[in-house]
């Protein structure tokens, strides 16, 4: 338990997770109407990675009132079209396929190598006329908003880099394998973090070509950290019920099937060992009085999490939608996918189609609101415990007594 003053540094932690994104934002929602109708932005440090980017610069963009940014972020994700954010007619479909063949075919000779499966041009022209990234400073120096972090991993240097808009007392940081670098936020740091591999084409910053911030953030509650958080609220994107062991062997598995599981573990894995990470830490130094601690131990301090979570599988989900996608993207899907169920993760990550989100948004309204008093303390500087997580989530981080610790 820790006792904060109305000073906490509350950070807001957006992993990424494509469509499931959906979820983040209703639970954005349901704190915007725990709070009251007039607050500003109640996370002075915000952090984005992937489709989490996207939300968190909307968020610092709006800072000034949180609830008109949350009611915008509503308004795109409830009405997505998979068009929207890839392009899903035929004829580009064709030409992608048959430019990937010939590519494997021919080795690259001829036709060149693909820079991707989908072609994401119209989610950069989607957010060219929504996120007006200007005011992210407007809303620092009028003190709405401390920093903004968004995760993008280098291709060539081979680290996790967080861009980041902050005030002027924030320090760039360089650690092995992730860099915290001090800029003016634009569209192609956000098409960076977003560029799922294989998936989106890479995006250019500078002198190097970078892709999804997940794919080298092996500690995505670093940036908070090291932006000064002394809480952090954490909204995830699947459940942590685990598989049943199967009791026969399955079919085979496809190429979606992998590719859903790689984007599952790229997402969310990280995020879990991390969480794990800090609560072991302050287990650690609660462990010690604050009379005894010196040297080192008197320079760290506890981080307080809250992690909020889906109470459904979002995959199953997504299989009742699935009719809603274009046929092409079926098409596809089917293709690599097989026939079988393997598809499930894959698509719950790709489909951008309303009455998915939709119920992705009403979802993580619900599952905030089952836990608004925890929530409304955690971010107003209340008394709150050092982890509050679903309770099979609590017992797999709070190990330190733990038999396999």
């Amino acid at each position: 338990m820790t006792n904060q003053s109305e000073s906490v540094r509350t950070a807001l932690v957006l992993p990424g997770g494509g469509a499931r994104g959906a979820f983040q934002v209703g639970v954005l929602k349901a704190l915007a109407e725990i709070l009251p109708k007039s607050s500003r932005n109640p996370f002075p440090i915000i952090s984005g990675t992937s489709a989490g980017a996207v939300n968190a610069v909307v968020l610092a963009s709006k800072a000034e009132l949180y609830r008109s940014a949350v009611a915008e972020l509503e308004q795109v994700w409830a009405h997505f079209r998979s068009c929207q954010v890839y392009k899903t007619d035929h004829l580009t479909m064709l030409k992608s396929s048959l430019h990937w063949l010939s590519s494997v075919v021919l080795g690259g000779w001829l036709v060149g190598t693909p820079k991707s499966l989908l072609n994401n041009a119209p989610l950069r022209e989607l957010l060219s006329r929504n996120v007006h990234f200007p005011r992210i400073q407007q809303a620092i120096d009028g003190g709405c908003l401390e920093a903004v972090a968004v995760t993008a991993a280098g291709y060539e240097s081979a680290r996790s880099i967080s861009f980041f808009e902050a005030t002027a007392d924030l320090s760039n940081w360089d650690r092995t394998r992730r860099l915290g670098k001090r800029t003016d936020l634009n569209l192609d740091h956000v098409m960076a973090s977003i560029a799922v591999p294989m998936i989106f084409p890479p995006q250019r910053i500078g002198n190097e070509y970078y892709g999804d911030g997940a794919m080298r953030q092996a500690t995505p509650l670093s940036p908070a950290v090291h932006l000064g958080a002394d809480r952090i609220l954490v909204i995830g994107i699947r459940d942590e019920t685990g598989e049943k062991e199967p009791t026969k062997l399955g079919p085979y598995p496809s190429f979606g099937q992998i590719a859903g599981y790689m984007l599952d573990t790229l997402f969310m894995d990280g995020l879990y060992a991390d969480l794990e990470r800090i609560t072991r830490i302050n287990e650690l130094i609660d462990s010690v009085p604050v009379s005894q601690r010196s040297g080192t131990m008197a320079k760290v301090r506890p981080i307080d999490t809250m992690l909020v979570v889906p109470s459904e599988d979002l995959r199953e989900i997504a299989v009742r939608h699935r009719q809603e996608l274009p046929v092409a993207i079926r098409a596809l899907l089917r293709g690599v996918g097989g026939k079988g169920s393997g598809e499930s993760r894959l698509l719950s990550f790709l489909l951008f189609e309303k009455a998915y989100t939709r119920e992705l948004i009403a979802l993580g309204y619900r599952d905030a609101m089952k836990v608004r008093d925890e929530l409304l303390d955690f971010v107003s500087g209340a008394d709150v415990p050092r982890l509050y997580a679903p309770d099979w989530i609590k017992r797999d981080l709070s190990s330190f007594n733990s038999d396999d610790a």
